[in-house]
């Protein structure tokens, strides 16, 4: 039995986030949360910014002039040329020098800038200079900028400091290289470092001392069911900082930090409450189970009785050897937009070409295939590990976009056998699902078919739970080492589950912009199942977004296929739905992509050419052209 979380070391304004975190995963168990105070480094700078304009007629040809000529020209023989007046010429010169872009002499030369400055058709204009905020987290080693100073509010808290060492090293700025500055300016998504415009960072400079910000982190104590293991994480509110958690970690296990001293968490304790966990977690699988069994009686018991007619479809039906594996395949050919399986084991015998066809078959249409393996507690205790040439095959099962269909994972701890389609059929028992054809002598099998609603929907949060926890972790990994592939797997794996919002919001909070046309691609799979619908705020977020990207981003040509699938996509099953999110402004986006091109001038143009002709909506407003 746990402990009450009364008799848990929990501060009180933490208790709601703890049962959110118990209810949101149900094999983790918070042993203890606590609030610590800890400082900030608030720094006043100036910084100073070059940023370009376009150039003027009489700019590009004197700059053409200093290009294009063998002999250079000086300003009188240009304006001689030309048919100006000198003094103009010599005065739009003598500003370009300053500017940097002509060298200061007679003849019209141009400098290495000034020629960067012409390829993008601008000059630089007068550095200009702006006050901002350096603040420095001691936790992180993190140098971040804010347009306004952080609040300074009173924290009656314990500090942090005094029960870890927290590197207070990194307080200066001006140890920082302009080049750190920069990147960290850039990250802070102010706008003032934008070197794809040609907007520079030129200096930084301190104008006030520095001043430490108190604020609240809190700190918990985790048993995970699902690995047998201990977490520690630090929390700013709901968010994980998850470098700083393990840094935790790592000096818990060199014993640097006592959650005997920090909690009054003995071993005994937390070994009461590992083993507490682990009981509930079987019980709640054994229980479901078992309920489930008591439902196939209930069902065979009505069906032996033929004045008593049932609904077969809203019931538990108890499957024995042969039937399984025509049920299974039943089953998954019945799949619409996803597939959830659970096998302790997977071998060739089952995964066989004809097995890969069948899925490739369900990946055309739209559907998502997530597949969990192990049994053991740690993926190298595995004494049947997955064969590397039965992952390959299966990960080569791809979309009709190219992304991989079927996302194939080790999770362990489990030896529950289990098949999920559509939220709707449930599959449990003694059967293998991955590693036994059932085409051999009997053996006693039996498999329960449910598709009671509430019982279905009870086995699809737990498993998809552990689906959830291990994409978060793939995330994680993937943003920290700027993995595109892991990221790719990550986002589909959440598409598959339905939180393609999540996604898009991931992709934005971790500046990650050029993942978006694989969300695109990623949405593009869930509306040709219909799982994804139309009118979702996603598709209005991710237009949002079309005025960040320049337009000689490297995945721009992705991008704009993307949305060209993914409009009509959506026009194919409801093209008011596609026409209405066109509006003049992400219209204006589209043209200054490219993701529309001549001679497509307007929304309805644009639907017309990649929807079937019926599908065409009917222009209720006449709209502007954009020429």
């Amino acid at each position: 039995m746990f402990l009450t979380s009364s008799a848990k070391p929990i501060d009180n304004n933490l208790r709601d986030l703890v049962n959110e975190i118990e209810a949101q995963s149900p094999g983790l168990s918070v042993l203890a949360a606590r609030q610590f105070r800890y400082t900030l480094r608030q720094t006043h700078v100036e910084v100073t910014i070059k940023e370009p304009r376009q150039f003027n007629v009489l700019e590009e040809f004197i700059i053409r002039a200093g290009i294009e000529l063998d002999s250079p020209l000086t300003a009188d023989e240009l304006a001689s040329i030309l048919g100006l007046d000198p003094v103009f010429v010599r005065s739009t010169i003598a500003t370009l020098q300053k500017l940097q872009t002509l060298e200061m002499t007679s003849a019209i030369t141009v400098t290495p800038e000034g020629r960067l400055f012409y390829e993008k058709g601008t000059v630089p204009q007068p550095p200009y200079s702006e006050k901002i905020y350096a603040v420095v987290d001691p936790l992180g080693g993190k140098l971040t900028f804010e347009s306004e100073p952080l609040n300074d509010t009173l924290v009656n808290l314990p500090d942090l400091a005094e029960i870890v060492t927290i590197d207070n090293t990194i307080t200066d700025i001006s140890s920082f290289s302009l080049e750190e500055l920069q990147q960290s300016i850039q990250g802070s998504g102010l706008a003032l470092h934008v070197p794809e415009e040609g907007k520079i960072v030129i200096s930084c400079k301190v104008i006030a001392p520095t001043k430490k910000i108190w604020k609240t982190i809190s700190l918990f104590v985790l048993f995970d069911a699902l690995e047998n293991k201990l977490n520690i994480q630090l929390r700013k509110g709901k968010q994980i900082l998850k470098s700083e958690s393990n840094w935790l970690e790592a000096l818990e296990a060199e014993g640097k930090m006592s959650l005997q001293a920090l909690y009054k968490l003995s071993d005994e304790t937390i070994s009461f409450e590992r083993k507490a966990t682990l009981n509930q977690k079987n019980a709640e699988i054994e229980a479901r189970l078992e309920k489930i069994q008591q439902k196939a009686l209930e069902t065979a018991r009505l069906a032996s009785a033929e004045q008593k007619k049932i609904n077969l479809s809203r019931t538990v039906v108890q499957l024995r050897d042969g039937q399984i594996p025509q049920a299974f395949s039943e089953v998954l050919n019945s799949a619409q937009h996803q597939i959830l399986i659970y096998s302790p084991w997977v071998s060739q015998k089952v995964v066989d070409e004809q097995f890969l066809l069948l899925l490739q078959t369900l990946a055309n249409r739209g559907v998502w295939i997530l597949i969990g393996h192990g049994i053991a507690q740690r993926q190298q205790d595995e004494e049947k590990p997955i064969p590397a040439e039965v992952e390959e095959k299966l990960r080569g099962v791809k979309t009709p976009d190219g992304l991989p269909a079927i996302q194939v994972f080790w999770l362990g701890n489990s030896h529950v056998k289990e098949v999920i389609v559509d939220g709707k059929i449930y599959l449990c028992g003694s059967h293998n699902w991955l590693s036994y054809r059932g085409d051999d002598l009997p053996r006693g099998e039996s498999v329960y078919k449910v598709t009671i609603l509430h019982e279905v929907q009870e086995a699809y949060e737990f498993l998809a739970n552990r689906f959830k926890n291990h994409a978060q972790k793939l995330w994680e990994n993937a943003v920290q080492n700027r993995v595109t592939q892991l990221a790719t797997d990550t986002l589909c794996m959440w598409g598959a589950i339905g939180m393609e919002g999540m996604a898009l919001t991931a992709i934005q909070q971790n500046n990650w912009l050029e993942l978006l046309p694989v969300w695109l691609n990623v949405v593009c799979h869930g509306l040709k199942s219909k799982k994804v619908s139309g009118d979702s705020g996603s598709f209005r977020t991710a237009l949002s977004l079309l005025d960040q990207l320049p337009t000689e981003a490297a995945f721009i040509e992705s991008l704009r296929q993307g949305w060209r699938k993914v409009i009509g996509a959506i026009a194919t099953n409801n093209p008011q739905q596609a026409l209405n999110l066109l509006g003049d402004e992400v219209w204006h986006e589209f043209v200054r992509l490219a993701i529309t091109q001549p001679p497509v001038k307007t929304p309805e143009q644009f639907i017309a050419a990649h929807t079937p002709s019926q599908n065409m909506p009917k222009q209720s407003q006449k709209r502007k052209t954009i020429k």
